[in-house]
């Protein structure tokens, strides 16, 4: 399709559906997006029963190419809604007119809703599209599929940050509204999972596998990506101890960002023996409050946004993280950083329960404070760095194709990530768990708390026996 072209072109010649593996569309709007979604599009290419055809919806294009690139994938098909349209109701709409002038024209021999299942075999019809998390452009996907009858498939679902529909605006309710139109629920955690049975989706519908942000982070580690920007190269090479910083979260525009770029300004001048990387985001508002704060600091790096390869090096190179990303706080615990998270309320409680997040939101005082002491005390850190992740093992897009298979197929259901048992949870119902001054939950006398060691190993969940 040329550069400029406003529409999606149809498939070429020698790419229709040739019946030979069942259409899957993955929808991919921002980088975040794409970073996890690449273990996913991988293992479906590897599949023998299915064809992964990729969508983007061009908000964040440049760095979707970039990233796709470095995985050898290429978009199938581009919606071009721009990074203009940041209007959240135009990108919406817009995501949705777009993704039906493709669908109409890839899948053009069967009327929406009126598929067979020869049509999905045989490629003629989509078997499901997948859209990922909380992102405007999977919301307007996810309702276009709905309406157009294709069965959408929620990867990361489950995620809240228990405060109502507002914070994180407009994630929150993104997520929440494409869990009413899902008819499969790929929740990374069983906590993510309980936040769905609460909400009335049948737990059925759910199947837990972990987050494939561990799994992209594993394929990432091992390119040998070198560093465009000489002053990135030069801060990694050095001995200092390196802080990643990133923060560009809606939310926090204005006096949060402030307090932010203040705290790491402090922190810089208290700790001059430390290096600050901070990758500034793209957003005009993001940097106008950030660089008057941090610019002529010796120790402090503003630089351009990085590649996802550069900054995975980053992220193992670094001591310590403070974030307002929702990936990066799943992903720096699995290489043993421990991660301040600049946000008042996260959806990752999971890692806070864990103890690899602290929650310091962006009160300059309170950052400097929790940040300054994992930098000051080793025991500390050592606490936070060697909590186990909760978030994965590096085999969720092989749940993932499992599941579809499985589903597509029959046979036997994959068996989920992890567990739903949770000691504390048990030890709070009988009391022998209450919280610390600093809001930390903490055991306390109790029998119970005697015999829980004596049990050898957790229990295998029954999901196969029930499903097969």
């Amino acid at each position: 399709m040329p550069p400029n072209s406003p529409h999606p072109a149809a498939p070429p010649a020698g790419q229709e559906p040739a019946g030979r593996k069942v259409s899957v569309l993955i929808v991919v709007g921002t980088r975040p997006e794409a970073i996890k979604l690449i273990p996913i599009i991988l293992a479906l290419r590897d599949s023998e029963r299915f064809r992964p055809v990729v969508v983007t919806t061009g908000q964040h294009d440049l760095m979707v190419r970039e990233v796709f690139k470095l995985a050898g994938i290429w978009a199938d098909v581009t919606l071009w809604i721009g990074d203009t349209r940041s209007r959240l109701n135009e990108r919406v709409a817009s995501v949705m007119l777009r993704f039906e002038d493709f669908f109409h024209q890839w899948f053009h021999e069967v009327a929406a809703g009126e598929a067979t299942a020869d049509d999905v075999r045989e490629g003629r019809y989509p078997a499901a599209v997948l859209v990922h998390g909380d992102t405007s452009s999977a919301f307007g996907a996810a309702l276009a599929a709905f309406h157009l009858g294709i069965p959408v498939v929620h990867v990361e679902a489950g995620l809240r940050a228990g405060t109502g529909n507002m914070t994180p605006f407009p994630e929150e309710l993104n997520r929440r509204l494409i869990a009413r139109i899902a008819c499969l629920h790929l929740a990374p955690t069983a906590t993510n999972q309980e936040n769905l049975v609460r909400e009335n989706v049948p737990i059925k519908q759910v199947y837990v596998t972990g987050n494939s942000a561990i799994d992209a982070l594993e394929w990432a580690s091992g390119l040998d990506v070198p560093f465009i920007n000489p002053a990135v190269q030069e801060m990694f090479d050095s001995d200092r101890r390196l802080v990643l910083v990133t923060a560009h979260r809606r939310e926090s525009w204005g006096d949060g960002l402030r307090g932010i770029g203040e705290a790491i300004a402090r922190l810089a001048s208290e700790h001059p023996e430390i290096g600050f990387v901070l990758p500034l985001h793209p957003n005009p508002r993001v940097r106008s409050t950030l660089r008057p704060l941090l610019q002529g600091l010796g120790n402090v790096l503003l630089c351009e946004p990085v590649s996802y390869g550069e900054f995975a090096r980053l992220l193992a190179r670094c001591h310590l993280v403070i974030t307002d990303s929702g990936g990066i706080q799943e992903e720096a615990p699995a290489l043993g950083k421990p991660v301040l998270v600049t946000r008042e309320v996260t959806e990752r409680v999971e890692g806070v329960d864990a103890g690899t997040l602290a929650l310091v939101g962006t009160d300059a005082e309170r950052i400097v404070a929790v940040a300054g002491r994992l930098l000051t005390d080793a025991a500390a850190y050592a606490e936070m760095s060697e909590a186990p992740n909760p978030y994965g093992d590096g085999k969720a897009a092989e749940r993932i194709v499992a599941a579809l298979e499985y589903l597509h197929a029959g046979g036997v259901a994959p068996a989920p990530f992890g567990s739903s048992l949770d000691r504390r949870a048990v030890l709070a119902a009988t009391g022998a768990v209450e919280a610390d001054e600093a809001g930390k939950a903490v055991e306390i006398e109790s029998p119970l708390v005697v015999e829980l060691p004596v049990i050898g190993h957790v229990p295998s969940p029954w999901t196969e026996r029930e499903a097969s």
